[in-house]
């Protein structure tokens, strides 16, 4: 079932006027958040209207299926539905159809094509609140048109049944979802709004303003789906799975199911997010890959496997799925950096098995504080300590203690996570510009100036098809990512830094002037950022009448001149994937 409900979703679709289009890469070009993490954000501009579908797909609808990552829930996988990585399918509509469609091609897919029984079916769609309405349209839908009972319509929250936006701005809307056996199998997001975050409190507090040209967004977990006409009760049982699962199973017949899981489910992330361009560091996506990669080194040890299971179960991944994604059909060069990290991580882990000794040698037992300290300094997974202490030693060490630990950990990472992508109680917080005191302001409205230099550095000494894909600013560094196909050289590096520093040191006036989306864009000034425009814009020049050097749209804020910038210079390269390159860059 792996391929042929995977072809009959796109045949489904593509029957019914959809543009196949193939999956995004795990690397986002929107920098507030770390991963994909759902079918329509490869699509997000779409439905504000930057782009045209029609243009570019030569369609109003488009449907695929998504490589995703999610991490919320990551400390649950192994049960029978939480993964890492994983596929979703949608279908999406850019003007082209609305709620009638959108929920008879739903219910149709699933009670026509793949058989299942519509008494095992019940929705649910959104109940309204304080700032948007009750979804009567859809219940009406459900109940009138395809004849669903009121008792299999439920009314969920906005928890429940409303989405998004992805990021600190973006498209959202009501949904409604289908559940088979109250399993949920496809959530049907409408956007009909526009987020944009206030920078007020509370948390997560959105103003919601209209779209022109509502949209449909789908999302079906792929893996979860196959569960239906497979009648498995665990993702982790259907075919994407078993040649994984059987592999492992073999290699390691003492290991548990859940650790045997664990092991599939993040070996299948790591090579996912490795072939796209992630290399494993201390942070952002690098922290959560190498956080991926040690939980298989900690796992491997803890079951006593004296092959590589990483490897071996890369070449199953490129031989099941690499058909489907080019980007995996020669596991290599996936292997080498997972091997790099492992030698990297053995050295760890070296050094906290000589640090237990010494705790051991001198307390005589090992408290749960002490162990969490241990995996967080080394790496050194809790289970791994059954296996080097005494068991009278290793029966004293109190797991509630470290549990308790590490949920500290967690709420602490996830406010600076908060902070860092999107969050509030900063002084300032664009998205894109995020600085927490009068001091960090004027560094980040510093670098943002840098940015726009940048930027042209980047056209004049590459290519003037080079266009700004995201940009992430805090008070210690800017990072700017843009689109390119191969790695730059220390050379290029060079002149790019050099060019930069030369406008700066030449003090230049920085202004702006407010025209009609219309004359901006005629009169050239560079406009590839993510946001939506609205009809008066700003672009902000570098230069003097007549002598610009950089002109693009932009809402600020901005330096007055550009010797107030500094010394700029540029510490590190990276590749987001196969055509997206980043820069790191500070300024002293």
């Amino acid at each position: 079932m792996f391929l042929e409900v995977r072809k009959k979703f796109f045949d489904f679709f593509k029957e019914r006027d959809h543009a196949i289009v193939p999956s995004s890469s795990l690397v986002p070009t929107d920098p507030s958040v770390l991963f994909t993490t759902a079918g329509m954000q490869q699509f997000k501009r779409y439905y504000t209207g930057e782009l045209n579908a029609e243009k570019d797909f030569g369609l109003k609808n488009a449907v695929s299926i998504q490589k995703c990552v999610r991490t919320s829930d990551i400390d649950e996988v192994g049960d029978e539905t939480h993964l890492t990585f994983f596929e979703m399918m949608g279908n999406f509509s850019f003007g082209g159809y609305w709620k009638e469609d959108a929920i008879r091609w739903g219910y149709e897919f699933l009670t026509e094509r793949l058989h299942i029984d519509p008494q095992r079916i019940h929705v649910s769609v959104f109940e309204g609140d304080a700032n948007t309405p009750k979804d009567e349209e859809s219940f009406r839908i459900w109940h009138n048109i395809m004849g669903l009972p009121k008792e299999k319509i439920a009314f969920g929250n906005r928890a429940d049944n409303f989405w998004g936006p992805t990021g600190s701005e973006g498209p959202c809307g009501p949904t409604t979802e289908i559940y088979v056996d109250n399993i949920e199998v496809w959530n049907i997001v409408f956007n009909e709004y526009y987020a944009v975050t206030k920078n007020v409190e509370p948390q997560n507090h959105f103003e919601y303003k209209k779209l022109e040209t509502p949209g449909v967004d789908t999302g079906m977990g792929f893996e979860r789906l196959l569960c239906m006409p497979e009648g498995k009760k665990s993702v982790y049982e259907t075919s994407a799975f078993k040649p994984l699962i059987d592999m492992l199973t073999q290699e390691a017949p003492e290991a548990s199911t859940r650790d045997i899981r664990i092991l599939a489910d993040h070996i299948r992330a790591g090579v996912f997010m490795i072939a796209d361009g992630i290399t494993p560091s201390n942070k952002d996506a690098g922290y959560v890959l190498r956080r991926i990669l040690r939980k298989i080194i900690g796992l491997k040890m803890k079951n006593d496997i004296h092959t590589d299971p990483f490897a071996l179960g890369a070449g199953v991944i490129s031989k099941q799925y690499g058909p489907l994604y080019a980007e995996i059909r020669s596991p290599k060069s996936v292997i080498h950096v997972w091997q790099e990290e492992s030698e990297k991580f053995g050295t760890s882990i070296q050094r906290g098995l000589l640090e237990v000794s010494r705790i051991v040698e001198k307390e005589k037992k090992i408290t749960g504080t002490d162990a969490f300290h241990l995996y967080e300094s080394f790496g050194l997974p809790f289970e791994l300590l059954r296996e080097v202490v005494e068991d009278d030693v290793y029966s004293k060490i109190s797991k509630s203690e470290f549990d308790e630990a590490f949920r500290k950990h967690q709420k602490t990472s996830r406010a600076g996570a908060g902070k860092k992508f999107g969050g509030h109680g900063l002084l300032l917080d664009t998205g894109e510009l995020k600085a927490g005191s009068e001091e960090e302001l004027k560094r980040v409205i510093r670098m943002h100036t840098a940015t726009h230099l940048l930027h042209r550095a980047l056209r004049k000494t590459l290519e003037e098809s080079v266009q700004q894909m995201g940009s992430d600013i805090t008070p210690e560094r800017l990072r700017f990512d843009f689109n390119f196909d191969r790695r730059l050289t220390n050379e290029e590096i060079a002149a790019i830094q050099q060019d930069v520093q030369e406008i700066i040191q030449r003090d230049l006036p920085v202004y702006f002037k407010e025209m009609s989306k219309e004359e901006a864009e005629e009169s050239g000034a560079l406009h590839f950022f993510k946001e939506k425009y609205p009809d008066i814009v700003k672009v902000y020049y570098i230069g003097t009448e007549g002598a610009v050097v950089s002109a693009e749209f932009c809402n600020g804020p901005h330096v007055q001149n550009t010797g107030e910038i500094g010394t700029f210079k540029i510490i590190k390269q990276e590749s987001l994937g196969k055509n997206t390159k980043r820069i790191r860059a500070i300024i002293e």
